[in-house]
């Protein structure tokens, strides 16, 4: 049967936190980041619990680890991009417009960030990175048909939020 009860959540945790801290702060090389995202790995662990087999839980918190590093990374990128892509002498602009164009940017990331894994892996990579729909669907071992719901779908939600928040 598979599935984790509390208990065992607890030993795992108390077993593997600092593993997983240690690998985390191997990949970021920031002790507060490492442990930021340690702790929602194991977050995720518990939101998944019911569906978790005892024999692949451990590879499963690399996994999960290792994902929410390169979904941190992409986002640095997201802003390391914007901000050097963005000139602001180029325009003439008010101290206001910059202020706004500073909350929509931390709004919009907030909403990237909302987006399901899947859904912001494909977004991130054909918006950011400039993959093609067969590259994303090369790398990330899916058809081109799935590539395209994802798509589809992550930008029918970041449209609807920012619709109504903005």
């Amino acid at each position: 049967m598979p599935g984790i009860e509390k208990r065992e959540f607890i030993n795992l945790f108390n077993e593997m936190f600092q593993p997983i801290k240690n690998y985390v702060y191997y990949k970021v090389g920031d002790i507060e980041v490492a442990e930021d995202i340690a702790q929602d790995t194991f977050a995720k662990v518990w939101e998944k619990r019911r569906e978790i087999r005892q024999s692949t839980i451990k590879s499963l918190l690399y996994t999960i680890a290792n994902n929410l590093c390169k979904n941190r990374f992409e986002h640095q990128q997201v802003v390391y991009e914007f901000a050097n892509n963005y000139d602001r002498n180029q325009w003439d602009v008010s101290p206001e417009f910059e202020l706004e164009l500073k909350e929509f940017n931390t709004k919009l990331q907030n909403e990237i960030a909302r987006l399901t894994e899947k859904n912001r892996t494909v977004f991130l990579m054909n918006r950011i990175d400039g993959y093609t729909y067969n590259e994303i669907a090369d790398n990330l071992g899916i058809s081109v048909k799935a590539v395209e719901k994802r798509m589809k779908n992550a930008l029918t939600d970041l449209k609807k939020t920012i619709k109504h928040k903005f």
